[in-house]
């Protein structure tokens, strides 16, 4: 009785997704993940506007938390800020020149120089400040 019941929900349902896809577009175009070194510097460092750089680790749970956080509110921005995602177990030298010693870090770099450095799980509230502030300069 209970399988079928299923059945018929499931074939009301069907098998229509139930997510945006729009949102995802965006969040898609204004951030990227970083390869290695010279990607980092080609596409961080040589970046035409502010980029935030999120180390990371694919372990750390706060980082979970953080990256639908941060890819939002940096999606809002519409290109005025680009996000790059760091892997610090895949770029490992990388976090190691930013003197990455825990996990998830936001950097902001425009013109190849870190401007401001947050550590640490962070609230949307405070996240739209850090975003705001580098953006709109």
């Amino acid at each position: 009785m209970l399988r079928t019941g299923f059945r018929v929900v499931y074939r009301a349902v069907g098998t229509r997704g139930y997510t945006s896809a729009a949102p995802e577009k965006t969040v898609a175009s204004s951030s990227f993940k970083v390869q290695d070194s010279k990607d980092f510097t080609d596409r961080v460092k040589n970046a035409k506007v502010p980029v935030i750089v999120d180390f990371f680790a694919t372990w750390c749970n706060p980082c979970r938390l953080l990256t639908p956080r941060i890819e939002q509110v940096v999606a809002e921005k519409q290109g005025k800020i680009l996000l790059a995602k760091v892997d610090i177990d895949e770029n490992t030298d990388l976090a190691l020149d930013y003197e990455v010693g825990s996990v998830p870090v936001l950097m902001v770099m425009k013109d190849g120089k870190v401007l401001e450095k947050i550590i640490g799980l962070q609230d949307t509230d405070k996240l739209r400040k850090f975003v705001s502030k580098h953006a709109d300069s």
